[in-house]
């Protein structure tokens, strides 16, 4: 991560951040960064400290950002992030309004770390292996495969990976209109004059996906996402989204619907699209419940509600990006550019 992903410079100073669980991997990204020249600024977070926040914090330190937060991820010059599946928690759940109060309060942060370079992935613990349905060497095996670090070169595979998503970006770049059409959905949306982004897994690891911010107020229809996901660590499942001149009118979750809401009321821009992506990863095949491997699987498309990506002419601002998995794999739907078929049951044509 400190070479292929951000490039760690000399005299660079690289935030690395992560959970307890993520030690061994956290210990030897340090060393690689200190390899290179890097400064690491380290963080260790206990598993449940967000939650904890979002609980137990008042109100004044939940709706606040302390300067000193800000200026401190305003003087680096690149960051790692060490994710792992949520812990379970004893008793009741954050309250998600308060989490969704979180979220908006520390949007300059966010903005902050995203203006620099930066990569993240997720380490696998049995929490993770366990939401996937899978034993701990299984999942294990589920993720060095989701990154070809089952192969020879995994930075030579992912080389292959950024060149034949050059040629979907090619065909997608001549589109004006896409339409997704599968169970329950018929949604089309206007990408013209955006710029598609290649994700080869500098930033996303693992990555496999071409993405774009659609033109904000064009998606009209229908979508739902059969994949299951979790927003702020909560679970959510069955969410069936309706757009009008881009904005989400309707929507609702067959689980978690309560999440849904409050996120979606996080502010304006929630309810807007930030992002349409299509997952090319062939070497992830089995949802694991966790977006990051989930949305790059190959025969899947995503959008996500919120902040758009301004590097693609995206405009839409929002302090949520909530990726939604939509899966057109074994008869389940196709999308076409400009009336013309260019996936069709989770194969490129």
């Amino acid at each position: 991560m400190a070479g292929y992903c951000i490039g760690a410079q000399a005299g660079e100073r690289i935030l690395l951040s992560g959970g307890v669980q993520t030690l061994p991997l956290f210990e030897e990204a340090a060393r690689a960064l200190l390899r290179r020249g890097a400064l690491p600024v380290l963080r260790l977070e206990y598993p449940g400290q967000a939650e904890d926040f979002a609980q137990l914090a008042s109100d004044l330190i939940l709706e606040s950002l302390h300067p000193a937060e800000l200026a401190d991820v305003q003087a680096i010059d690149g960051s790692i992030r060490l994710l792992t599946q949520s812990l379970p928690r004893l008793g009741a759940p954050a309250d998600p309004t308060r989490q969704a109060r979180r979220v908006k309060a520390t949007q300059p942060l966010n903005a902050a770390r995203s203006s620099k370079k930066w990569t993240l992935t997720q380490y696998p613990t049995p929490q993770g292996a366990a939401a996937a349905g899978m034993s701990l060497p299984e999942y294990e095996d589920f993720v060095s495969r989701a990154m070809f670090l089952n192969t020879p070169d995994p930075v030579a595979e992912w080389g292959k990976v950024r060149v034949r998503q050059v040629q979907l970006i090619e065909r997608l770049s001549r589109a004006d209109v896409i339409r997704i059409v599968a169970p329950q959905t018929d949604l089309t949306l206007s990408v013209r004059g955006r710029t598609w982004a290649n994700s080869d897994g500098k930033r996303n690891m693992p990555s496999g996906e071409v993405f774009v911010s659609p033109i904000e107020d064009s998606a009209e229809g229908q979508i739902y996402f059969g994949l299951p996901s979790e927003y702020a660590g909560q679970p959510v499942e069955g969410i069936t989204l309706r757009l009008k001149a881009g904005q989400i009118v309707e929507a609702h979750a067959e689980i978690g619907d309560d999440v849904l809401q409050a996120a979606l009321s996080t502010d304006p821009g929630a309810r807007f699209l930030g992002e349409i992506g299509i997952g090319s990863n062939g070497g992830i095949q089995t949802p694991s419940r966790n977006i990051l491997y989930d949305e790059k699987i190959g025969g899947t498309v995503h959008l996500a509600a919120g902040r758009s990506y301004p590097e693609t002419g995206g405009l839409n601002q929002s302090a949520i990006h909530w990726d939604m998995i939509c899966d057109l794999r074994g008869n389940r739907g196709q999308i076409l550019l400009d009336g013309e078929v260019f996936q069709e049951n989770g194969l490129f044509v």
